[in-house]
């Protein structure tokens, strides 16, 4: 009987961490698929694609603002409630966005959204640990990527089809469905989680007073921006560059979701063997993407297949970074992915700025360009953090493969 018992216990478990990536799914689908849409919103307010993409930082932003603020505010809050109310928060916003019968509503329904964002990522992490099996963390933390990796498979894509088939809002209202849905089920299925170890506004100095931490919320910042300086403007890019019909754009931005799969699998085999060179050797190859997405447009279907390797770096960084993140702030998760986030996000949206600049300025051809070069700072970044503080990560890696095992 006990078995039998135990074994419902730790098949919930895993139940609750499923429906958390399903939620980081939903969450991150929304924050992108502009990206997949920026010619059907900008054509329904009769705007350009670049002047559309100011969305993805005016987003980006709000994230990365109000992260912090936000997560000190509710740190001692109960985290089912506070789930529920970011959710409802989430839910009205998308209806919002549905509605909005201009540019400037569409802002305010979008900026809704990012405020939710900004509190889900904030605990969700440190969720997943907490309501996995026992000895499970690490695994937990994969499938809620995989959930993540997937809105980019799956989530992108899909909406894009909806959108060109019903319209770019119908896009957004069935991502307020599916979010209610998983509201319910998150609502039935956790228990009460008390606010732990999330840290407070005593721990931002801690925090401030790690130098490893406070490089990798630096290389965060830089290879996000150069990741999205080019991602964010990947739609007209192939479109009017790389000549690939709508449909083959679609294809592009499945098979990129695809790799992050395969990133995020090759980030649970690999980065606890090679705790110091995984993030180094991904920052290389994501530079190398980079710098040969203009001259795969030459390539029939040259930029599909780089799509690949793009994929699977950047999927494996982010997952690297944030492990790292919790790897060096086991006093303060929430706190610490809260700045993570806010950083993070700081990227997303610089990106994006920088690559409308450059679009304005010199031309939509060279954004690939650009991001390599800040690619290339990022990994100067990383190879000096990682010799300065070599020491430093070992110890964290391993006092929390102890914890993990234990």
């Amino acid at each position: 009987m006990q078995t039998s018992q135990d074994n419902q216990q730790f098949n919930l478990a895993w139940l609750r961490v499923i429906v958390l990536a399903i939620a980081g799914f939903v969450f991150n689908t929304t924050e992108f698929i502009p990206i997949a849409l920026l010619t059907d919103i900008g054509a329904s307010f009769e705007l350009s694609a670049a002047k559309v993409g100011i969305m993805i930082t005016i987003y980006a932003w709000v994230v990365a603002l109000a992260s912090l603020p936000l997560m000190l505010l509710v740190s001692s809050f109960e985290r089912k409630s506070l789930l529920t109310i970011v959710f409802i928060i989430f839910i009205v916003s998308h209806i919002a966005t549905f509605f909005a019968n201009s540019f400037s509503m569409l802002i305010v329904g979008r900026i809704g959204v990012a405020l939710s964002h900004a509190i889900f990522w904030s605990i969700t992490a440190a969720l997943a640990i907490r309501v996995a099996p026992l000895g499970k963390k690490s695994q937990a933390l994969g499938i809620l990527a995989t959930g993540t990796a997937l809105a980019t498979v799956l989530g992108i894509p899909l909406g894009r089809i909806i959108g060109q088939l019903v319209g770019w809002r119908y896009t957004f209202l069935l991502i307020g469905l599916v979010a209610l849905i998983t509201l319910i089920v998150l609502y039935l299925i956790l228990p009460r989680l008390p606010s732990q170890n999330a840290g407070n506004a005593k721990s931002i100095p801690l925090i401030l007073k790690r130098p490893a931490l406070l490089g990798i919320f630096f290389i965060t910042m830089l290879v996000v921006t150069a990741h999205f300086t080019a991602y964010s403007y990947i739609e007209p890019f192939s479109e009017t560059i790389a000549q690939l019909s709508p449909n083959k754009t679609t294809v592009l931005l499945l098979i990129f979701g695809g790799a992050g799969i395969l990133g995020s699998y090759i980030f649970s085999k690999k980065n606890n063997q090679y705790p110091l060179a995984f993030l180094p050797v991904m920052i290389v190859l994501l530079s190398l993407s980079l710098l040969l997405i203009f001259p795969s447009t030459y390539l029939h279907n040259g930029l599909l297949f780089l799509a690949i390797l793009w994929g699977v770096s950047m999927t494996g960084i982010a997952l690297a970074l944030q492990l790292k993140v919790l790897e060096l702030a086991p006093d303060a998760t929430d706190i610490a992915m809260a700045i993570f986030s806010g950083i993070f996000n700081i990227g997303i949206g610089g990106g994006a700025l920088v690559g409308t600049i450059i679009i304005e300025k010199i031309g939509l051809h060279y954004i690939s360009f650009a991001a390599f070069f800040i690619a290339l700072l990022a990994l100067l970044l990383t190879s000096f953090c990682f010799i300065r503080y070599r020491l430093t990560f070992l110890k964290a890696t391993h006092s929390t493969q102890e914890m993990t095992h234990h």
